[in-house]
């Protein structure tokens, strides 16, 4: 969507520029007067357009969207049309490719359709949960109280990415401090001491002469390491246009010693989770289980559970229809069950998300408080065997000196 560099006269009689995103010209001066501006002249911006292009990533920031529905419920529940809510955050968003879907949808909500028919084209961006509780929320005329619903879902869902991030951000740091470290030296203090050595025609040893060895190697073939990278890296992107690569790289995570019950545990409380949202917000099961399989973040789980609204609709219980599926772990199964018989399912869905949430966070604290000394003792190691490699043939070297 085009960029308008709009002059306005203000009631003060100031004369002001604003840049302004909208679908035409006529459309940027009816926003402007609505405001009160008196228009004198509007015109493309074409630099705002190349700096947006290139700055800003055609992505929608979790913080983003949730702040966005925040403002949308105050503004709804204060009174405020649909329309004008959406016209009037729009105005004020930063992130260029929501604010760009977000004026799509208000155009679409001025002809005539409902929030959830309007946001329905871009599924995609927005997530199918977020659409499904919109079109809850206008059935039950509870628009406000289902968005509500849906931000304090997207909270815990981004903050359950933001801990893992989080969690993971000193061991990457450890390792690449490691190779950077290794590579200084394989690169520039070993090749130095080789010649060094060369030169007094000391008797290595072999712990010497292997390094320096690889050491050699490296430099004279130094393009083989990006050579190899750049192959490695459009094997994978090639392969990700494939449409069973996600199915195949997800399955493949699963048989991971370690990362198994990770993905397994997350992938259980998304869709837990959504289920739960979906269930609360009106939806019947059978519209919320499909909704929410197709949240499951593994793709292999999710495509064995592809099944499971059949299995209810032949009169099955959701804890036996997710038993047959082989992707939901006993205990899950078990607390669901528990929620059926009681007739609780929502509150116990939450309860299955909470548990399997805080049994992630304590595997992936473990994880990483594994990490840390394997890391610092591998480095330990590397420079340990460096210096060795270095300082043992100097005994050799004062040999032959006397």
């Amino acid at each position: 969507m085009p960029y308008y560099e709009c002059r306005v006269t203000a009631e003060s009689g100031r004369v002001l520029t604003q840049t302004l995103m909208a679908s035409s010209a006529d459309e940027c001066r009816k926003a402007l007067a609505s405001e009160g501006y008196l228009v004198l002249s509007v015109r493309r911006d074409w630099k705002t357009i190349r700096s947006q292009t290139i700055t800003v990533g055609r992505k929608i920031k979790d913080k983003d969207f949730i702040l966005f529905n925040q403002e949308l419920v105050a503004m709804i529940r204060s009174g405020y049309p649909i329309l004008r809510s959406l016209e009037v955050i729009t105005g004020r968003l930063k992130n260029v490719y929501l604010k760009e879907l977000l004026l799509k949808v208000a155009e679409d909500v001025k002809l005539g359709k409902a929030l959830s028919e309007a946001f329905l084209p871009y599924e995609k961006n927005f997530g199918t949960v977020y659409v499904a509780s919109l079109m809850a929320g206008e059935r039950s005329g509870n628009l406000a109280g289902a968005i509500s619903r849906y931000v304090d879902y997207a909270r815990m869902i981004a903050r359950t990415r933001s801990r893992i991030r989080s969690a993971l951000a000193y061991p990457t740091l450890l390792i690449i401090f490691a190779f950077v470290l290794f590579s200084l030296l394989v690169n520039f203090i070993l090749p130095r001491f080789s010649s060094f050595y060369q030169d007094f025609q000391a008797n290595l040893p072999g712990i010497t002469r292997v390094i320096m060895s690889f050491s050699t190697a490296v430099n004279a073939h130094w393009y083989v390491v990006p050579g190899v990278v750049a192959l490695i890296t459009g094997v994978i992107l090639t392969q990700r246009k494939r449409p069973d690569f996600r199915f195949r790289a997800d399955k493949l995570k699963l048989r991971l010693p370690y990362g198994k019950t990770i993905w397994l545990e997350s992938s259980v409380a998304v869709f837990s989770r959504t289920l739960g949202l979906l269930l609360e917000a009106g939806i019947t099961l059978i519209q919320a289980i499909g909704i929410a399989i197709q949240s499951v973040p593994n793709a292999f789980l999710s495509r064995k559970m592809k099944d499971v609204p059949d299995f209810i609709k032949n009169g099955e219980g959701l804890s036996d229809a997710l038993s047959k599926s082989g992707a939901v772990p006993p205990l899950a199964l078990d607390m669901i069950r528990i929620g059926e018989t009681s007739a609780n399912l929502q509150g116990m869905l939450g309860d299955v998300a909470d548990f399997f949430d805080e049994r992630i966070r304590v595997k992936i604290d473990t994880l990483v408080s594994l990490i840390e000394p394997l890391v610092i003792v591998f480095m330990g190691l590397v420079v340990a065997g460096m210096l060795l490699a270095v300082y043992l043939p100097i005994f050799n070297v004062i040999r032959i000196t006397r």
